[in-house]
């Protein structure tokens, strides 16, 4: 089964002068059959290296692509797939052998 992932963004923080996104708070989840991994994490944002988009016409597609650019879509994937294939065929197991 192909793994499916889902960005989201939770918030954003923007300044109350222009309205500009300084942070952007974002969830990535990749699903595959049974086996999940997910990320949470934070982009911040200066006026200098963005250009701006009115508050009011931004849209979550629009912030998605910020983030995957800042954190680099395949990279912040890959590191997702790569925990389901440890979930699928594990290389550490815990326990103690005297309990059943």
């Amino acid at each position: 089964m192909a793994t499916t992932y889902n960005w989201s963004i939770n918030q954003m923080d923007r300044l109350t002068s222009d309205g500009f996104v300084v942070t952007v708070h974002y969830n990535v989840s990749a699903v595959d059959g049974d086996y999940s991994a997910s990320t949470y994490g934070t982009c911040g944002y200066t006026q200098e290296s963005e250009s701006f988009v009115p508050y009011a016409d931004l849209t979550q597609a629009i912030v998605v692509g910020w983030v995957q650019t800042s954190l680099g879509k395949d990279t912040v994937e890959a590191s997702l797939q790569g925990q389901i294939d440890a979930q699928k065929n594990p290389v550490q197991e815990s326990g103690l052998p005297w309990v059943a």
